[in-house]
């Protein structure tokens, strides 16, 4: 009898450890591919190190194990872990790819180079270019909002991983600081405040008269089911009723769309619909590459497509750093990769600030701004189309109409409409590293009453 309950406890054992073993080798290209991806696009990119990036960036769970080679040379970086590797590339003026299926199709995409204005921006005023005014508005306490901005930098429990602040009031820039090994030569990630600017790309579709969001969705697997009812609008106001799961901590939609797929639309479409369009929120990164796809399949000429976000949207803007990436299959990967500098991540806050208006020229369409804040279905007053509201009161000392782009690890361009103000932070700060409704709360204090 001990001898069979012996045999069965072993059996136990080494099924546990199968399962074990065959969960950690399916999380293995979500480990590698999320190495390799954010190294070479934080070293070729954001203008890092490989120490700073593995050091806070790579620094948590199985990921801080991964082997990473940077090959300067050849601008790639391959990670490794126990018996797996992932390689990211980079392409000129497109950033970093993480390599799934052939990686010269990767490289052979007729990418489009637009250039940049003709100008020297260090010689033109703000917010056109970065010749800054030498005054701030008097209704500023000046000290006050120094002391709050330093006080963000004080790594503390609550108060952790802030890399950079830029403020915006009245349109003019009254505050910019980095922490110790950042700069102003730095472009930092999105993380999912892409989503946003994918907004801004669909805004600029419907001026166009290229794209109505109140249009089903053309996807053809979805012609002959009940998906066939979901509208572009229901994609962005994360109410499609497709299954999904944006659990960021393990084997999820989300980490392999992100890590181990060719084509992160096709990834999102294919799932089933499981819930009516238009009745349950449920925040959905993949339905945004299904928009940018949707774009890219509107324009249906791919060096166009490559060039629209900078003819259209970059350079009439004055955002001069920004690099929108793409997935493996060559769709903008609207969820998740922008990267920019500060200063163009306010000049994006500043566009919607100003309704769409960028001195004196609409680059959205009237009332694309509304748009932006009008809530969604399910979503309880939290989130409008591809931003995050407060008319839940999620900031409860900051007026109710302010609106945001957000990204997961503590990105942020915080628009409050009726303080004409534009709060941009990023770091690294995972869930509860950083008390974000507070620190908003201290600068929005700082407006003298």
């Amino acid at each position: 009898m001990k001898k069979r309950i012996l045999r069965i406890v072993g059996i136990i054992l080494i099924l546990g450890l199968a399962g074990g073993i065959y969960y950690i080798h399916l999380l293995t290209p979500i480990i590698t591919g999320y190495a390799a991806k954010n190294l070479a696009s934080g070293v070729f990119v954001g203008n890092r190190t490989q120490e700073s990036i593995e050091s806070t960036d790579l620094n948590f769970s199985f990921i801080k194990y991964t082997n990473n080679r940077v090959d300067f040379e050849k601008k790639e970086v391959t990670s490794r872990f126990l018996w797996a590797s992932s390689k990211a590339i980079y392409i000129e003026g497109f950033g970093c790819t993480l390599v799934r299926g052939n990686e010269d199709e990767i490289r052979n995409h007729p990418y489009t180079i637009v250039p940049l204005p003709a100008i020297n921006p260090d010689t033109v005023a703000w917010p056109a270019g970065d010749k800054l005014a030498d005054t701030i508005p008097n209704d500023i306490d000046q000290i006050m909002l120094n002391n709050t901005i330093v006080d963000a930098f004080d790594d503390r429990e609550g108060n952790k991983g802030t890399f950079a602040i830029a403020i915006a009031y009245k349109n003019q820039l009254i505050a910019e600081k980095y922490k110790e090994g950042f700069s102003d030569k730095n472009h930092f990630l999105s993380w999912s405040m892409a989503k946003s600017f994918t907004h801004a790309l669909v805004g600029i579709m419907v001026k166009k008269g290229l794209m109505d969001i109140k249009q089903p969705a053309d996807i053809p697997v979805w012609k002959n089911d009940k998906r066939a009812a979901i509208t572009i609008e229901n994609l962005m106001h994360m109410n499609s009723g497709l299954e999904w799961n944006e659990n960021y901590g393990n084997l999820s939609d989300v980490t392999l769309m992100l890590h181990n797929v060719v084509d992160m639309a096709e990834f999102t479409y294919n799932k089933p619909l499981v819930v009516r369009p238009d009745s349950v929120w449920l925040y959905n990164s993949g339905a945004t590459n299904i928009v940018s796809y949707l774009i890219r399949k509107k324009i249906d000429n791919d060096a166009e497509y490559y060039a629209f976000p900078r003819r259209e949207l970059f350079n009439p803007t004055g955002m001069r750093s920004a690099i929108f990436e793409t997935d493996a299959s060559g769709t903008l990967a609207g969820s998740s990769y922008i990267y920019a500098s500060m200063r163009d991540y306010v000049r994006f806050g500043l566009l919607y600030l100003n309704k769409g208006n960028w001195l004196g020229q609409q680059i959205l369409p009237e009332g694309w701004t509304e748009n932006a804040i009008e809530p969604a279905n399910g979503s309880n007053g939290r989130y409008g189309s591809f931003f995050w509201l407060n008319q839940s009161n999620d900031y409860p000392h900051v007026p109710q109409d302010l609106y945001m782009c957000q990204g997961h690890d503590g990105q942020y361009i915080y628009i409050v409409p009726s303080l004409e103000l534009v709060v941009v932070r990023t770091g690294f700060s995972k869930k509860g590293d950083f008390d974000f409704p507070a620190f908003l709360t201290s600068i929005v204090a700082c407006i003298k009453k």
